[in-house]
């Protein structure tokens, strides 16, 4: 009997930019369903906590998805980034929470070592993967590129590229190519 599909919701908070993406897996095949960006005006923290939280509730009510992967936080040289970029993930946390989803949550480490075979690899080998694993006209943008290669990791477990179906696919130096 076929695995049913599940949807996933990628999350990569920030308090500028907070992207998301969604994907859908059945049994090993990824499907791109939506992308984009929840932009937060300046002001407030609270405000601009707000509006990640309603903005990614919408997100929410409108796709109706399974599961949610965010991207944990790093320690930046500055603590006070640090700080402020937690609060933000808790506010994507909380709309995930406050709509039941289970939420799970990924280094960026993490997830690059899983869509792009290397953990260090930049934003730009981040983009272009993602466009390749998941058939897509062009590069997402860097936010919503992230949060669906959160959502690509959490659909293969955290676990790299040796769990993705490559179709005749090949890495070499952080991309898949024909091969």
């Amino acid at each position: 009997m076929a695995e049913p599909p599940v949807r996933i919701l990628g999350i990569d908070p920030g308090l500028r930019v907070t992207g998301f993406g969604i994907i859908e897996k059945t049994g090993s095949r990824l499907a791109y369903l939506t992308s984009g960006c929840v932009k937060i005006p300046e002001g407030e923290l609270p405000v601009r906590l707000k509006t990640i939280l309603d903005g990614l509730g919408e997100v929410i009510r409108r796709h109706l998805p399974q599961q949610v992967a965010v991207e944990k936080v790093f320690v930046n040289v500055n603590p006070q980034s640090t700080l402020l970029l937690g609060q933000a993930r808790g506010a994507a946390i909380c709309a995930a929470v406050a709509a039941d989803l289970p939420v799970a949550e990924y280094t960026a480490l993490q997830v690059k070592q899983a869509v792009v075979g290397n953990g260090h690899a930049d934003k730009e080998q981040v983009q272009h993967m993602v466009r390749r694993l998941l058939n897509l006209p062009g590069d997402p943008s860097a936010d919503a590129a992230d949060a669906l290669a959160c959502a690509i990791c959490h659909a293969h477990g955290g676990q790299g590229l040796g769990a993705i179906a490559t179709m005749g696919l090949r890495v070499r130096r952080g991309r898949l190519i024909d091969g």
